[in-house]
């Protein structure tokens, strides 16, 4: 069985932490800028609302680029799975079975 490269994992997992600590920055630069916008009056809010703007569209363009790496990583699972599944169908067959087993047992013992 192929299993995925953890270069792969990890990029994705790095690039959320990214746009994590983006966004919150963003939210922390946005009160910030509302502040000092209410202070400064009228024309330093039109500058603050521009800044925020282009910080947000940026934060998109990161998220979406997450968001393709993530669903590319995804793909390659879905056919490396398929793939084991094909060369070792019985293999699958009984891993299934043990996961429902095991499963069922849990739920059973819940009661």
């Amino acid at each position: 069985m192929e299993t995925l490269p953890t270069a792969n994992t990890e990029a994705v997992q790095d690039a959320r932490e990214r746009v994590s600590l983006r966004i919150q920055s963003l939210v922390d630069e946005a009160g910030d800028l509302l502040k000092n916008a209410q202070r400064a009056g009228q024309s330093q809010l039109a500058s603050a609302r521009d800044k925020l703007a282009s910080q947000l569209r940026a934060a998109r363009a990161e998220l979406a680029q997450l968001e393709e790496e993530t669903l590319a990583q995804a793909r390659r699972a879905a056919r490396a799975t398929d793939e084991a599944v094909h060369e070792h169908p019985y293999v699958a067959i009984g891993l299934a079975a043990g996961a429902g087993l095991l499963i069922g047992l849990l739920i059973g013992r819940r009661d």
